[in-house]
């Protein structure tokens, strides 16, 4: 999910304020179509999450969502760290 660029810069933009389209295009630089797939693909993963302002859509960061994550990646870390100081591997046939 943070492995595309522009995603990854829309969760630190949102990670220090609520956002709307406009703005996150303004501090991007991306297209409305390029920003609004990735939006998309956040929205759907539960990153973020959306509210109406006006005639606008602003943009919000779940921090529990981030912090599980982060959670996941720690945990993710150090079973790879014990993977590689214990040489695990598999036996090919």
């Amino acid at each position: 999910m943070f492995a595309d660029p522009l995603r990854l810069r829309i969760v630190q933009l949102l990670a220090r304020e609520t956002l709307c389209t406009t703005h996150l295009v303004e501090e991007t630089g991306a297209r409305q179509t390029n920003l609004s797939n990735r939006l998309r693909v956040l929205r759907e993963a539960g990153v973020v999450e959306t509210e109406p302002c006006g005639r606008f859509t602003c943009y919000r960061i779940r921090p529990d969502v981030i912090s599980a994550l982060a959670a996941s990646l720690g945990e993710l870390a150090e079973t790879a760290r014990t993977t590689v100081a214990t040489d695990t591997k598999r036996s090919c046939p």
